[in-house]
């Protein structure tokens, strides 16, 4: 488990805080009827058991890069900031453009950024977003300044199994960013990161890696779709994420009460509703963006986050609580002071 933040209490000369916001969902709005159709499943199935209606798809001819370079353009403009400002972009997916290279490559040169700008993907599947802003802000601490182009972005719709009913109704597409720099008031206040490789097998893509690299054999199993454990996954957030919570909030010296708005992994509308009970939050200080969108990955987090923040609900000083989980099985939490 890594935790970075909490051992300086004194960090505003030197903070690192989100400067500005954005996100891009895709035009396609697909309902409950038409994913539910090959699923075996209605849209009163669908929204009783995950509180999603819509999601969005990706046009054949995008790909996750670029959704992830329109929202990138937006939290840039949000934050004033120019691509040629940018020292570094990290990408976190688990849906690349391809096995290599980088999807942080393509997006860096897709923005125009100046040549030499490092960038790279990080994949931790849900709560790659949390991990890649951890790695982004630490970064960023140990460098002499500049600004960094944090990105979650997946397009799940070209992994799913359209007959399981256990996936297929879940995911959406879409892309968030934020661009970390020197506060300008809020601050980067802590992060912690932890992994449950014990678990791994709860979600997975069996095939097209070097273990099992793709063949007709994997493809005619369906080996190369995505496929997950439902209830093992809401039992492993159930048995970690309350707690882990309380603690984080804890050794920061805050609570949940304090919290100005909660914003977790967009796994499932009911799934959330009985984390955010669990934590005392109430429903007014949890975003969601589930119902419109669904679960859209890595992306989920900042997309969430972007939507509240350009819809109001924030103000200078709150206190901002991010919570990834999913796949690997991971874990990242992110308080911010905005």
């Amino acid at each position: 488990m890594i935790t970075t933040g909490m051992a300086e209490p004194d960090r505003s000369s030197a903070a690192i805080a989100v400067l500005g916001t954005g996100s891009y969902l895709p035009a396609q709005v697909v309902t409950n009827d038409e994913v539910g159709e090959p699923a075996g499943v209605d849209d009163a199935w669908i929204h009783g058991k995950t509180g999603i209606r819509y999601r969005r798809q990706a046009k054949p001819d995008e790909a996750t890069s670029d959704l992830a370079v329109m929202a990138a353009r937006a939290a840039l403009e949000s934050a004033g900031i120019r691509a040629a400002d940018l020292s570094l972009i990290v990408v976190a997916t688990s849906t690349p453009d391809s096995p290599q290279p980088p999807t942080a490559c393509v997006v860096a040169d897709e923005l125009g950024v100046a040549p030499g700008t490092a960038a790279f993907d990080v994949n931790a599947v849900c709560s790659g977003f949390v991990f890649a802003l951890t790695t982004a802000e630490r970064i960023l601490h140990g460098s002499d300044g500049g600004y960094a182009l944090v990105i979650g972005a997946d397009v799940y719709s070209r992994i799913l199994n359209p007959a399981d009913r256990r996936t297929a109704i879940l995911f959406g597409d879409g892309a968030g960013a934020v661009v970390l720099g020197p506060s300008r008031g809020g601050a980067v206040l802590a992060t912690r990161l932890a992994s449950f490789g014990a678990d791994r097998e709860l979600i997975e893509v069996p095939a097209g890696g070097s273990r099992l690299p793709a063949s007709a054999e994997t493809l005619e199993r369906g080996l190369h779709y995505f496929t997950m454990n439902g209830r093992g996954v809401r039992d492993f957030v159930a048995e970690h994420v309350p707690g882990a919570v309380r603690e984080f909030l804890a050794d920061a010296g805050t609570t949940a009460a304090e919290l100005a708005l909660f914003v977790p992994h967009q796994a499932n509308g009911r799934m959330l509703e009985n984390l955010a009970a669990d934590l005392g939050v109430p429903a007014d200080r949890t975003a969601t963006t589930v119902e419109e969108f669904g679960n859209t990955g890595s992306a989920s987090v900042p997309v969430t986050l972007d939507a509240a923040a350009r819809s109001g609900a924030l103000n200078p000083g709150d206190l901002v609580l991010l919570a990834g989980f999913g796949g690997g099985m991971a874990m990242g939490l992110a308080l911010l002071r905005w």
